[in-house]
This record gives C-alpha cells, structure tokens and sequence, in this order.
C-alpha cells in the first residue's frame, strides 16, 4: 500500500501544466459537464455562495458559474498557476488545499470538485472538510477516479519493475460509506467507464504530462525514468492492443449528497470519530 503523496510534487507539476492543460483535457471537461449535469435532480436550489475545489484553470467553473446565477463563486486550487488562468473578475480565486479549507463552518451552500479527490493525501479529509464548510441542507457534488483507472498503464509498469507509477484510487463503496460516516444525508453515487485510444503507449503519457497527472506516489522512484524502462513499458503496453489502438481506461465516480439539516448530528474531526478507519479510504478497493 502506498505510503500516500507527495503533495509538494501535485503542486509543482499542475503548476507547470497551467499553460498547456487545455490542450488535453478533453475527459476533464467531459467528466465536468457531466457532474454540472446532476444539479437537474434537485430542481430550485438556487446556490448564493458556490465553492469549487480543485478548479484547475477554470473552464468548469466558468461554467458552473454562469448556471449558478448571481451566486458568490469562489475557486480554489493547491497551484496559483492554474488560479491565475481563470481570468474572470467574478470569480474569487484562493490557492489552498482541499484537506485544510481556509473558510469558516457552513460558508457554503454548494460544495463542487471535480477530479480533486484522488490528489489528496487523505481523501476521507477532505470529505469532511466539505461536510464542514457547507451550510445545514448544502449540496456537495464531486467527481473522482475509481480503482480501474489506468489498469493497462498500471500493468505495463508493474511488468517492468516494483516501483509505484501509477496513483491507488478509492472504491465507490468506500466512498459512499465515507459519506454517511461524515454525516452526510442521501447520497447517490453512480460511475462512468471511459475508454480512451492511443497510438502509443507515449502519446498517453504525454497526455497525462500535459494536464499534470504525473508519479506523485511518496515511495516513487526518485531518478529519472530512463529511456530503457520507458521503451520496456511500452512494449508491455502493446499486450493490450485491439483493432490498431492502445486503451487507457478511466472509471469515473459521481457523488452527491446532502449536508444535515438544522436539528440532525453534524459530525466533525473526520472518522475516527464516526467510528470509521481512515486506512480504508488509502487505496483500498472492496472486494
């Protein structure tokens, strides 16, 4: 099991990815529109004040903005670089970190993330840190990868060596049950599979170089990659070829749930207190 991330490395390298990530982030807007697409099963709620975390550069909260009306819109990112890309004076802009939300108890009513959750250290954290900052009856809505995303890439490396490449995702079931642990009212969770297609096994890592997806396991090798051990896991990759394409494989989870209403328990201090194992949300994968 990995020992967690490495959340300076997160930081350098979506810092260095903000001037190139729209040129390949083609599932991240898919995956974003389909999360915005969810707030039609609550017909009238209306958000006055809006958290995006992990807003990245900003396409989706432009987005979830304009739906949102006149709602005060906050984004936050863990790097500036990306928060310097959003550009709209409408939208307030605060670089800091999911697990540790710089914001009061029940300042929002709408908690969105999309694709943020697999970049904590500690995911089960950063649920009840939304749990926190949403008000009695808030709406939290996020997205995040399940345990069968990048399968074939995640093999390749493991017939070359040892050494974590490819980042653990948490299980829907995990995540569900972190919901209710938190306190969270009536969640519903549901996943897409995505299959995306290369030409190569480089191409893909190029993708994921461009967006910022890179190795940010703490034990990860520390030296560079060689050439070798890339040409080798590209040769393990062709193993999963079919009519003429590579596949990269993404499982998409969708979550929402409901904050508390006035009256009901509100859970703080993460699950320890819930009486729910944080270990469980590190990777694991029901079985």
């Amino acid at each position: 099991m990995s020992a967690g991330l490495d959340r300076a490395h997160v930081r350098r390298a979506f810092g260095r990815a903000a001037d190139h990530y729209a040129e390949h982030d083609a599932l991240q807007e898919e995956v974003a529109l389909r999360l915005r697409e969810r707030l039609d099963a609550y017909p009238g709620f209306a958000p006055a004040r809006v958290l995006d975390v992990g807003s990245g550069p900003g396409d989706a909260s432009r987005a979830l903005h304009a739906r949102c009306g006149d709602a005060e819109f906050v984004a936050l990112d863990l790097a500036l670089p990306m928060l310097r890309r959003i550009g709209d004076g409408a939208i307030t802009r605060v670089c800091g970190d999911a697990e540790a939300l710089p914001f009061a108890d029940g300042a929002f009513d709408l908690v969105h993330s999309s694709l943020c959750l697999q970049w904590c250290n500690d995911p089960g954290l950063a649920i009840a840190e939304f749990h926190r900052v949403l008000r009695p009856g808030g709406l939290l809505l996020f997205s995040t990868f399940g345990p069968d995303t990048l399968k074939e890439l995640r093999a390749a490396f493991a017939e070359v060596d040892g050494a974590p490449h490819v980042s653990r995702f948490v299980d829907m079931h995990d995540i569900g049950d972190a919901l209710l642990a938190t306190g969270f009212r009536d969640p519903v969770l549901e996943r897409d599979d995505f299959t995306l297609t290369y030409t190569d096994a480089p191409a893909l890592m190029r993708d994921l170089r461009g967006i910022g997806a890179t190795n940010a396991d703490a034990q990860r090798r520390r030296t560079l990659t060689g050439r070798a051990r890339l040409d080798a896991v590209a040769r393990a990759y062709e193993a999963f070829r079919r009519d003429g394409v590579l596949p990269a494989t993404y499982e998409v989870i969708y979550a929402a749930a409901r904050a508390p209403e006035p009256g009901q328990p509100r859970r703080h201090g993460g699950f320890d207190i819930a009486g729910f194992p944080v270990d469980r949300l590190r990777g694991s994968r029901r079985r």
